[in-house]
């Protein structure tokens, strides 16, 4: 039966579950006397959908607690063990795939490193099947019960009715690769296990804005440093966030040339894939054959050795450079966005640390315009190298909530944007 404004019971019967779940999951343990302020229900409605929730096994008792007066009050909690989703990272040097449980507690992680044919996409799409099905057997999780598999990729995504999530990354040469496609293809997952695929900034971004240094801010950038970078945007506009290619705003007309294949790209000078190349051209000797992560670890070591050595003077000046690139970047992120917060996360961001922040700080106020820079605070993401998987994660946990905490008993047909709903909420709190 559908209501004057078109919804049926069904749907309210839902959005009551939902709005319990996220109260319980983000602000819990919450008695059910607490729960109604919470969620705008009247206690008869909490009572019942409490009681579903119980019958479902995705709420459990967690104690009590002393009420004024009366008998004590039972706390309640989301079951960790009633849902399990995996995040995977499409990182620069390796695939990371994580299984989590509900309340993103990790289980078991498998990674595959990536080689000369790093980006080929069918030993991508094959270390994803491969991990996901390792993740699971180590857990001892029944593949056909996970709420779905998220997944952050470089390049845009496009979701379209036809094949799903396609993929185009101009930086690792894929062109409109159908990547939700070639994972069903050979997948050890039934079809109703949704794959959630999105931009690695956005999903890194969603982790810090849902629990890490963007909480409680509406306005925040979150910065993807990795061999590329790359951002994603949050505003009041933008509650659910979107991925941004801030690695490809022009810095230097005529300037290098960006592995995009454009010139002065903000990535040819600011990501460490150009910065170890600026210091080999230097006279620089990263080690031979090692990745990235490696080779940045020993050029901050060079720059700034270890018990008062002498400093690569070639190591220090490109680092120096790259600050005021980087500073330069964010200095147009201020101007144009505003924000409250910009966050730098990614491998290469969380190992230049701390100590590249203070001439980042410095570079961006001296670009940006004065009122907004005074405005803004900036530091490191709080989530460190897993940040891209959780916020991957997140994607399926948020269809979950959308839900009201009921799995799907069919691959729906196009994207379902019932999870960007959700997404939207509690990035706007």
């Amino acid at each position: 039966m559908a209501e004057r404004n078109g919804r049926t019971v069904r749907d309210l019967r839902r959005a009551n579950r939902t709005a319990v779940l996220q109260r319980l999951y983000f602000d819990g343990p919450l008695s059910r006397f607490e729960l109604g302020p919470a969620t705008g229900l009247s206690s008869g409605s909490v009572s019942n959908v409490v009681a579903d929730l119980v019958a479902d096994g995705l709420v459990e008792e967690a104690g009590s607690v002393d009420s004024d007066g009366g008998r004590p009050r039972t706390l309640l909690r989301v079951a960790p063990g009633s849902g399990h989703m995996i995040g995977v990272d499409v990182g620069e040097t390796r695939v990371r795939i994580e299984l989590f449980d509900l309340t993103l507690t990790e289980l078991a992680r498998a990674e595959r490193p990536l080689g000369q044919r790093r980006y080929d996409v069918d030993v991508i799409a094959g270390h994803i099947r491969d991990g996901v099905a390792e993740v699971t057997e180590s857990a001892g999780i029944d593949p056909a019960r996970l709420l779905g598999v998220g997944i952050g990729v470089p390049g845009i995504v496009e979701h379209t009715p036809q094949r799903g999530a396609v993929v185009h990354g101009q930086t690792i040469g894929w062109d409109a690769v159908p990547l939700e496609e070639l994972l069903r293809a050979g997948s050890p997952l039934p079809d109703t296990v949704r794959y959630f695929i999105d931009n690695g900034a956005r999903t890194l971004g969603q982790a810090e804005m849902w629990f890490g240094g963007g909480r409680g801010a509406r306005n925040a950038v979150v910065v993807l440093f990795g061999s590329g970078v790359g951002a994603c945007l949050v505003t009041p506009e933008v509650e659910h966030g979107r991925a941004v290619e801030w690695g490809h705003l022009t810095v230097r007309v005529r300037g290098r040339r960006c592995r995009c294949g454009a010139l002065g790209c903000l990535e040819a000078y600011a990501g460490a894939e150009s910065l170890l190349e600026r210091w080999r051209e230097e006279g620089g000797r990263p080690p031979e054959d090692a990745d990235e992560e490696t080779a940045l670890t020993a050029m901050l070591a060079a720059a700034y050795p270890a018990g008062g050595g002498t400093a690569d003077p070639a190591a220090l000046a490109v680092l120096e450079e790259t600050a005021e690139y980087l500073g330069a970047g964010l200095s147009d992120l201020i101007n144009l966005f505003q924000p409250e917060r910009i966050l730098i996360g990614g491998w290469a961001g969380l190992q230049l640390g701390s100590g590249f922040l203070p001439a980042v700080r410095e570079h961006a106020a001296a670009y940006a315009l004065r009122h907004p820079a005074e405005q803004v605070t900036i530091d490191l993401g709080r989530l460190g190298p897993d940040a891209v998987t959780v916020g991957a994660a997140i994607l399926p946990l948020a269809d979950f909530f959308a839900r009201g905490g009921r799995r799907p008993e069919t691959t729906p047909e196009g994207p379902a944007p019932a999870w960007r709903t959700v997404l939207e909420e509690r990035a706007g709190r």
